[in-house]
């Protein structure tokens, strides 16, 4: 059963989709909640997350998927986005979901794509006892790099697009996506490792060999300096950042159903 959720997190009111299977009233189900990349939304290029809950719910297992604040159809502005703003979006969403009807508590696992992956490893890595199992998809552990762009840009005197909106310090314009200088502070020199480490659960990585976003060896950095034997890690041979073919995605889709269903 598909249904629309919201929650209330630093005044603004996050928007989501709940799936829960059919059938298990009065037992408690796990649960995954997915979290979207930069620009991103609950559903994803070719609704890939739609498809991965539906893919969830027919092996008995919920999923819930939100929209970060200043993203769809979320409260906010994507200027005021910052790393840390959505990994306080993603704890919340995470207490949330454990106490949410009919979802065991203690079977909670992450799920992220790109900087959505990012977040995710972030989380798990603060609150390993509240993660039971992790899927980072082309996880933007690089993140810092747009931060090195506009340093680039900045002292080749070709700063980014010179945009005022009051109020706000804003750094650039990113393909209609307005980035707030906090944004770009944020991930300056920031690596995730040292966080993320601090998770020892089972960790599924995916990853395509043709990510011009992230480069695949991203995956096998996390899998080297965070997780050792306790990843998997799954690459695609030819695919891009966001799995846009047909036969991609449903490699991407078997090997989460895989993962969750072991």
């Amino acid at each position: 059963m598909q249904q629309a959720v919201t929650l209330n997190h630093n005044g603004l009111t996050l928007r989501g989709m709940a799936h829960v299977p059919n059938g298990t009233e009065g037992t408690p189900v796990p649960a995954v909640i997915l979290f979207h990349g930069f620009t991103g939304t609950k559903l994803e290029p070719h609704r890939i997350f739609l498809k991965i809950s539906r893919a969830l719910e027919a092996i008995g297992i919920a999923s819930f998927r939100f929209d970060f604040a200043g993203s769809g159809e979320s409260d906010g502005d994507f200027e005021d986005m910052t790393l840390a703003g959505e990994v306080s979006d993603a704890k919340a969403i995470l207490e949330w979901v454990k106490d949410y009807p009919g979802v065991d508590a203690n079977r909670v696992s992450l799920l992220g794509l790109s900087m959505g992956g990012l977040v995710a490893s972030l989380v798990a890595g603060d609150r390993p006892d509240d993660v039971e199992r992790l899927v980072l998809m082309a996880p933007a552990g690089t993140m810092y790099r747009l931060a090195d762009e506009y340093d680039r840009q900045l002292a080749a005197g070709m700063a980014a697009t010179r945009v005022r909106v009051e109020g706000k310090d804003i750094a650039g314009d990113h393909a209609g996506n307005l980035l707030g200088k906090a944004f770009i502070d944020g991930l300056r020199g920031f690596t995730p490792y040292d966080r993320a480490k601090a998770y020892n659960g089972p960790v599924l990585l995916i990853h395509g060999t043709k990510d011009e976003a992230v480069p695949y060896q991203v995956s096998h950095e996390y899998q080297e300096n965070c997780y050792g034997d306790m990843a998997q890690l799954h690459i695609i041979e030819g695919a891009d950042h966001t799995f846009n073919s047909y036969p991609w995605e449903q490699d991407v889709i078997g090997a989460i159903t895989s993962f969750f269903g072991a």
